[in-house]
């Protein structure tokens, strides 16, 4: 990739990877989306990495993050993750995980829920450096509020903010970032009504 990529990937490949090809290109899939911005709350206190590269074990301590199935656990799935070293044995996340489940099936559409905020059009930021990249916004700070009157947790402003970028309703996307074209050629089709993600 030519270019300047954003700051925090670094050079380790795992993380590389994933900023060239995941974060910040819009997705409109709402199971997709929910498993993003529950990843985002186990991430709270750590940093992205430690999540990522756990992923794989998330995805299958958590029965491919399938909310009508995690919406009927309870404390024997609770007690079942607390062992499993795979993932961040963290009580108040897995049972806010549990409770997010119930509140995504409450929803008709998530994905048109959190897209409604932006007009289904990603909102693009132009930063030239990290210190032009906010920790939490209005925007997050009301989407997060939104959610949390529907029942979800872990989702404050700034975890919201964080999942918003990485699910790509905002580009943050540093200027002169290879990955913003893409993301920005994504958001076309967005705009366009085409599903992505």
């Amino acid at each position: 990739m030519d270019g300047q990529r954003c700051h925090w990937c670094g050079t380790d490949p795992v993380y590389v990877a994933y900023h060239d090809t995941e974060w910040g290109m819009p997705d409109t899939d709402p199971r997709v989306l929910w498993e993003k911005l529950i990843l985002d709350g186990f991430q709270a206190g750590l940093s992205w990495i430690t999540i990522l590269r756990r992923r794989d074990g998330f995805r299958d301590a958590f029965e491919g993050f399938h909310p009508d199935t995690i919406a009927r656990w309870g404390e024997p799935e609770v007690t079942r993750l607390l062992a499993d070293p795979r993932i961040i044995r963290h009580r108040g996340k897995i049972e806010a995980t549990i409770l997010n489940a119930r509140a995504y099936l409450d929803m008709p559409d998530f994905g048109a829920f959190l897209w409604d905020y932006v007009d289904g059009t990603p909102f693009v930021n132009a930063p030239e450096t990290p210190a032009d990249i906010p920790a939490a916004t209005d925007l997050s700070h009301r989407i997060s509020k939104d959610l949390r009157k529907r029942g979800f947790r872990f989702c404050g402003p700034t975890i919201t903010y964080a999942f918003l970028q990485a699910s790509g309703l905002i580009n943050d996307h540093l200027v002169g970032c290879p990955a913003r074209a893409r993301c920005l050629s994504a958001g076309q089709r967005v705009q366009n009504g085409q599903r992505v993600g």
